[in-house]
């Protein structure tokens, strides 16, 4: 199995992208650390992970906040003994409060910063000392399409360029130290951040949001959480050894466009 004997810490894997990304871990041999704010979702990922013969736990933690950011790599490195790889994959689409810059509350801004790309840099600080120590490992991001061309959702697409940037500079850091940065930029996924889920949305409205993201993109589809996971799994694994500093852009073709 490609991820055997590694130990992964999966932010954001209580759903959607993390929750696929650690079943796929697992999956592939890895030691998953289930970093998430939601306790529920967070310890029920870990149990399906348990039920498929798995090893996995869960670690609660709000990654804005550097003290429970040390804690959550803490936990993770003593239940399994290191680190090898970094999945920095918890976000927050902004709930539609920042597509007009005159009205973008500060606080929205703030809290869309510091959730998509403090927290990147919070994880990074404190998990690369023990991907050191473990001889060295990866480090993959959530960019997003966003990151990479203009959308009407003003702090999103600042954070998650940010990202991208901030990827790129540390691979540069990195290069010579055995670890490798890279980001994912996912397209329309089929998420329940994307379908509104958290913010209530109903299911009429949010099916009709979908089949209109669907159109919008040149495969005529959305994505699923598990094609991500996937891409994800590449960037992590002995199979991009020679690949740092890349975003690797998973959005049925949309940015071609």
């Amino acid at each position: 199995m490609r991820l055997n004997k590694r130990v992964a810490m999966i932010t954001g894997g209580g759903s959607g992208i993390g929750k696929a990304t650690a079943l796929l871990f697992a999956q592939e041999g890895a030691k998953v650390v289930v970093v998430d704010v939601d306790p529920v979702a967070g310890q029920q990922v870990v149990s399906e992970i348990g039920e498929s013969g798995g090893d996995a736990v869960f670690v609660g933690a709000d990654l804005t906040r550097e003290a429970e950011v040390k804690r959550a790599v803490g936990e993770g490195v003593e239940r399994f003994g290191g680190l090898h790889i970094l999945f920095n994959n918890a976000g927050t689409s902004g709930a539609g409060k920042d597509r007009e810059i005159e009205v973008l509350a500060e606080e929205d801004w703030d809290r869309v910063m510091a959730i998509n790309l403090k927290g990147v840099y919070l994880c990074s600080k404190h998990a690369v000392p023990e991907i050191k120590r473990s001889g060295g490992g990866a480090i993959v991001n959530t960019a997003s399409m966003a990151g990479i061309i203009a959308l009407p959702t003003h702090a999103y697409v600042a954070s998650k360029a940010g990202v991208i940037q901030l990827t790129r500079s540390m691979a540069q850091e990195f290069a010579k130290q055995e670890i490798r940065v890279n980001a994912v930029a996912p397209g329309f996924i089929e998420t329940p951040m994307l379908r509104g889920v958290r913010q209530g949305t109903p299911v009429d409205e949010a099916d009709a949001r979908m089949a209109q993201f669907a159109e919008q993109t040149p495969m005529a589809r959305v994505g699923h959480p598990e094609e991500i996971a996937r891409a994800v799994l590449f960037l992590a694994s002995d199979e991009a050894s020679f690949v740092t500093g890349h975003t690797l852009v998973v959005d049925g073709g949309y940015t071609i466009q």
